[in-house]
């Protein structure tokens, strides 16, 4: 089979093509026939080595954390899926990836995919949606009503938060350029804020929740956008500061998104009953990887990237 590797640290440069053995599926496994891989932040990190201290990999190795594509065959002892069925999801992250013509996974991490889009639109949404759901629901216990600010909220997590949130009865306020202000509207977006003229402190201040994706000085200042009470999810490494968080009279908490095929279903359904846009801003063919990681490592993805396999 085709597959992106890296055997080595570095720039886009060090995505290579090559052939490899098809794998074979284990004990409760399915071997599913890729025909679209998202491309997501995470990946080019984990390729620059920005997070080998915190998750270190053996190299060689294959990146991609989303597909979607249809089941060649299946492990021992795996009675709910056969081969033909189309499937969608984010498979455990500490396994080999799926820039690649085939890949095994958990039975137990994959669910049916979207009836209502192609394999390319389904790859983009695994690991974005579900952290924004995640992000939400799970850990912020966001209901009608309340407020969420939502960062970076033009990019993969933040299209799905604010279509999630707004769908479940909250105000919506989100940090983007003015370039995408109009197509954080169409999204759903209360309140677009540009980021680049605008404190996002200064106008919002009685959020319940912020969806913090950046890091730095913009979680320093989000403090000052909650509520009291109010709750900031980090998605992105380190933790925040129990003390600082104290300080302000707010909680905090950093996730890492977890493959819930039941929530996958979920999603799935959301999207094809039309209440869920799925946005794709680029598809590059498998082979063209490097090119996709450039575009992702310039922070101006409107929505998501995909890897077309198939």
């Amino acid at each position: 089979m085709k597959a992106i590797r890296f055997h080595d640290y570095g720039g886009p440069e060090v995505l290579v093509l090559e052939d490899l053995p098809v794998p074979e599926p284990a004990e409760g496994d399915v071997l599913v026939r890729i025909h679209a891989a998202g491309v997501n932040p995470i990946d080019w990190k984990i390729r620059a080595g920005h997070l080998k201290a915190f998750r270190p990999y053996t190299l060689p190795l294959i990146l991609g954390w989303d597909f979607s594509g249809v089941v060649e065959r299946v492990g021992a002892g795996v009675t709910e899926w056969r081969a033909g069925d189309e499937v969608y999801g984010r498979p455990d992250i500490a396994r080999s990836g799926t820039y690649a013509e085939y890949f095994v996974v958990r039975a137990s991490e994959i669910a049916r995919k979207p009836r209502s889009i192609d394999h390319v639109h389904a790859a983009s949404v695994p690991l974005a949606a579900l952290t924004a759901w995640q992000a939400l629901f799970d850990h912020g216990n966001v209901i009608a009503g309340q407020k969420v600010l939502i960062h970076a909220a033009a990019g993969g997590v933040g299209s799905f938060a604010v279509q999630f949130a707004k769908f479940n009865g909250a105000f919506v306020a989100g940090t983007a350029s003015a370039r995408h202000h109009d197509y954080l509207r169409d999204l759903g977006c209360d309140q677009p804020i540009d980021y680049t003229a605008t404190p996002f402190e200064d106008v919002v201040r009685d959020a319940d929740l912020v969806l913090e994706s950046i890091g730095g000085e913009v979680r320093a200042r989000s403090w000052k956008a909650l509520k009291p009470g109010g709750i900031l999810v980090a998605i992105l490494g380190p933790a925040p500061s129990p003390e600082e968080a104290k300080a302000h009279g707010v909680r905090a908490t950093l996730f890492m998104v977890e493959p819930r095929a039941t929530e996958l279903a979920g999603i799935a359904a959301l999207i094809d009953q039309g209440h869920i846009k799925v946005p794709v801003d680029a598809v590059f063919p498998l082979a063209d990887a490097a090119k996709a990681h450039e575009l992702s490592q310039t922070n101006r993805v409107q929505g998501k990237i995909v890897l077309r396999v198939v």
